[in-house]
């Protein structure tokens, strides 16, 4: 794993010190988040796991802030290992978080589910692409991504309240690049390509997903699976 220069790791702690997490995770009159959406973000993405037939042993929340995911996800997932990454030392010192960059955090495996929360807009266009291109060699079966987009910007968050110090991209920039490796699922849920997610065809968002790029060459679909269903009567 690649450690940070001091110049880097500096910016890192004047970016992401307590003043920034007190701002807007801590203070209840400024924080960007609630316990309750949080619960229900872990919530729906499990939920559509399990619908799926996805079975999650270990997951990776990178960039993992306060680890608001790590408790509602020991609940509902509770065989799973949960590991949280995140490049703040403050953050890493408070909760022991393992303590590194999404754009080269390599540690040799891969996971079941990748959380990647608010994260991606904090990044510039090449570190960008370069984190997503190392989610897909970090999720295993599925991913889980929600970052602030220009549409996010005019139409759907609180200016107030959210960072305005971001690098802000349409949302089809990352659609096109997750489509290389993933399909959608919805909500922000994606799974790998090659795995056998159990959809109905009319389950399925196909036409919320944008085609990759003629360049990039995605492995095939693998065939999918219909959920048994009891006989009538029963």
């Amino acid at each position: 794993m690649r450690t940070k220069s001091a110049p880097a790791a500096a910016a890192d702690e004047a970016n992401f010190g307590p003043a920034y997490f007190r701002r807007y995770y801590f203070n209840r009159s400024t924080r960007v988040i609630e316990p309750l959406e949080m619960r229900v973000r872990a919530t729906l993405i499990a939920t559509l796991l399990r619908q799926c037939g996805l079975a999650v042993s270990s997951i990776l929340d990178a960039g993992c802030g306060i680890g608001s995911f790590r408790a509602p996800f020991a609940k509902l997932l509770p065989k799973a290992v949960y590991t949280g990454l995140e490049r703040s030392s403050y953050l890493c010192s408070r909760y022991g978080w393992v303590n590194g960059s999404l754009v080269d955090f390599d540690p040799g495996r891969r996971y079941d589910l990748v959380v990647c929360y608010d994260v991606l807009q904090y990044l510039d266009d090449r570190a960008a692409a370069k984190a997503v291109a190392n989610l897909a060699r970090l999720a295993g079966t599925a991913l889980y991504v929600s970052a602030l987009t220009v549409e996010d910007w005019r139409h759907n968050c609180d200016q107030t309240l959210t960072d305005s110090a971001v690098h802000l991209r349409p949302a089809d920039w990352y659609r096109r690049r997750l489509a290389r490796r993933f399909r959608h699922l919805g909500f922000g849920v994606w799974v790998r390509r090659g795995e056998r997610a159990s959809l109905w065809e009319l389950e399925r968002p196909v036409a919320a997903v944008s085609r990759a790029p003629k360049s990039s060459r995605p492995v095939p679909d693998a065939p999918l699976r219909p959920r048994r269903r009891p006989p009538p009567g029963r």
